[in-house]
């Protein structure tokens, strides 16, 4: 598989998880924006082809998945409530 097409996929995957980050999250106006952004790349890359966005997309990529990291990290563990 070429590289722009799994940066692609990931940047699909990485897009699917942050929409799914709650609306009450601290997370959540900073996921939007980041949304946003990849969007706008992978609609670029679509209509034009070529390894322009590619670069972006993979700091945006790296920046996404940190978010998601840290946002995990505030979800309370429900086993360990007592």
């Amino acid at each position: 598989m070429d590289r722009q097409l799994l940066i692609v996929r990931r940047a699909r995957v990485l897009l699917n998880r942050l929409e799914r980050l709650s609306a009450d999250s601290s997370w959540a106006h900073r996921a939007s924006g980041l949304r946003g952004s990849i969007m706008r790349i992978l609609l670029d890359q679509e209509m034009l082809g070529g390894d322009e966005g590619i670069i972006t997309l993979e700091i945006l990529l790296e920046q996404g998945f940190d978010l998601l990291t840290k946002a995990a990290k505030e979800i309370p563990d429900c086993e360990n409530k007592n």
